[in-house]
């Protein structure tokens, strides 16, 4: 059948089987290669193919990699050369089988018993609640440039008093370099430092240009990066212009957008640019009718709206990180990230042997090398919900957490916990503690009225023990659209509401102390496996799948324009009030 790329195949089906379907998934189709890159050096990008996948072109297979929601390539510039321009055959299987290994795990039960089931009939179980989506889910490009190229820039920023300074590094692969220019511009695309780099530059021996590919530049009257409510212009974004010139006159530029900002934690708070930050947003999913997981630049616009209609200044990429496109668009409108690695569901000793860690630290290797240069991530989000009280766990992630602290020691570390703080093995090692916790959901459920109580002592629980700063990562109930009840009842739109707001005093008490953030569970309704718990899905958003705002989207929006210092006119419903 024909399949769109990018999007995830399984919502695209006509049959349970077919949706629902586990094992190898095969793409193909012919192209024929760009003329520009004749001669060059040209690379296959995949942004995302989830879980496994294996690539071939006229049968030769180019790449393999295990783990979606991150970028690999191959070099294709033999393949390309030795065609001489005539048509090729691409072929991609991908596979999303997840084991007890994989990150996320997940397990494969065969059903033995032959009068209920057919011989070999299994299964695939997952421990996260958001549907395994399977497929090319990102675009697929051919990236071409000359013999020598940028492979890699790394940026890291700080500033003092007016003065900002950039720090680079840049990794250049390929051949020999004759000539390395480095320049910088400012928000308004003025030249303010280094090198010219010119479009129409000529590469030629110059006693101007350098041969080092790392240094300092110095931003006098430096204009920071800020986030929204903090500032009148938030999200400004420098630019890092580097050329490179090979021994035959080729050249490769790349432009590199960044922000200037520091992050910090300092006791209890945290500092960006050395100011005191409360992150008031929501978890999310890139989960969208009919595409699954695919990326959809209308379904990443829309959903940037619904963040800037509620006055979020934050979100975190539950439960895996998200498209290059979302980061880059939250560092245009300053919309603060907690970037999350893919490893959600586990939960069983077998979740944390070697093979795991492995594969946990190769995902997070890749997500730091993929985005460490967006400003908009403040954090790093190491796993959601393990199974911190296990003695495993303790070792496992020490190890990851340790290698997050040395791939980068610019932003905090951070780990989703959901376990009692007295049994918790895990938040030792960690910057900011996170916790997930459902008063009047999944604890005390049908009871909002103990909310105050055991939220608080929770949450001072937590603070008490480890002395470091506090998020409410998750909090949140469920309920469907249209479904209304007096008094209210679990699934109720009121009921929705009232466990919210009996949240928020204790929000406000905390964040004088050591809260310093507040992520409500979730934006919008997402799919997820079938079970006789989730009705079509998960109910928890804000917004129903299609985007369209329940009553609950209109009393956050109040609270966070409150917290945004916005004007307060009345803004949701008269039934809503205290």
């Amino acid at each position: 059948m024909d399949m769109p790329v990018p999007s995830s195949y399984n919502d695209l089906m006509q049959t349970p089987t077919d949706r629902d379907f586990v094992g190898w998934a095969w793409y193909e189709r012919r192209f024929r290669p760009p003329m520009a890159c004749h001669a060059r050096r040209a690379r296959l990008h995949f942004a995302s193919v989830h879980y496994y996948a294996v690539v071939w072109i006229d049968g030769l297979e180019i790449a393999t990699h295990e783990g979606g929601h991150l970028p690999f390539e191959a070099d294709i510039s033999g393949v390309l050369f030795q065609a001489k321009g005539r048509e090729l055959r691409l072929t991609v299987a991908a596979n999303n089988t997840l084991t007890p290994n994989t990150i996320p795990p997940g397990r494969i039960i065969y059903m033995n018993d032959t009068s209920r089931y057919p011989i070999g009939y299994f299964v695939q179980e997952v421990d996260f609640d958001f549907f395994n989506y399977a497929g090319i889910d990102r675009p697929v490009s051919i990236i071409c440039s000359s013999q020598v190229y940028i492979q890699d820039i790394m940026v890291t920023t700080t500033f003092s008093a007016s003065v900002g300074f950039v720090f680079y590094n840049i990794s250049i692969a390929g051949g020999t370099v004759t000539s390395i220019f480095v320049g910088l511009r400012d928000p308004k695309g003025h030249h303010v430092a280094g090198d010219a780099v010119l479009p129409d530059h000529i590469c030629r021996p110059s006693l101007h240009s350098s041969l080092s590919p790392h240094g300092l530049i110095k931003v006098p009257n430096v204009s920071l990066w800020w986030p929204v409510g903090l500032n009148t212009t938030p999200g400004l974004l420098y630019t890092l212009e580097v050329l490179v010139c090979g021994f035959d006159g080729e050249k490769d530029v790349v432009r590199l957008q960044f922000g200037i900002r520091t992050v910090s934690v300092v006791g209890s708070r945290l500092l960006l640019n050395d100011r005191e930050i409360y992150l008031h947003g929501l978890g999310r999913h890139e989960d969208a009718d009919l595409r699954g997981r695919g990326y959809d630049a209308v379904t990443m616009v829309k959903d940037a709206s619904l963040l800037g209609w509620l006055g979020a200044n934050a979100f975190r990429t539950s439960h895996y990180p998200y498209s290059e496109q979302t980061l880059d668009m939250a560092d245009r409108q300053g919309i603060l990230v907690i970037l999350e690695a893919p490893a959600v569901g586990l939960v069983t000793v077998d979740n944390f042997g070697k093979r795991s860690l492995e594969q946990h630290l190769t995902a997070l290797r890749e997500l730091i090398n993929r985005d460490r240069n967006h400003p908009s991530v403040i954090m790093w989000s190491l796993a959601n919900e393990p199974a911190s009280n296990l003695p495993v766990a303790e070792s496992y992630f020490r190890q990851v957490i340790a290698e997050a602290h040395r791939l980068d020691d610019t932003r905090p570390v951070t780990v989703v916990l959901n376990k009692d703080v007295s049994v918790d093995r895990v938040a030792q090692f960690l910057d900011v503690v996170s916790v997930n916790a459902y008063f009047g959901w999944y604890h005390a459920s049908g009871h909002p009225e103990l909310i105050g109580q055991q939220l608080g002592h929770m949450l001072s629980a937590w603070y008490t023990k480890h002395h470091r700063p506090v998020i409410l990562m998750e909090y949140g109930a469920g309920s469907v659209a249209g479904l209304h009840s007096l008094p209210s009842v679990m699934f109720s739109e009121e009921y929705h509401l009232e466990l919210m707001r009996k949240h928020f005093p204790v929000f406000d008490e905390k964040r004088e102390e050591f809260l310093v953030g507040e992520m409500l569970w979730n934006l919008v309704d997402f799919n997820t496996p079938q079970g006789v718990k989730r009705v079509a899905g998960n109910r928890k958003g804000l917004f129903t799948r299609n985007r369209q705002p329940k009553m609950a989207a209109f009393l956050l929006r109040d609270r966070y324009m409150r917290l945004n210092n916005a004007s307060a006119h009345p803004s949701i419903p008269w039934c809503l009030g205290n």
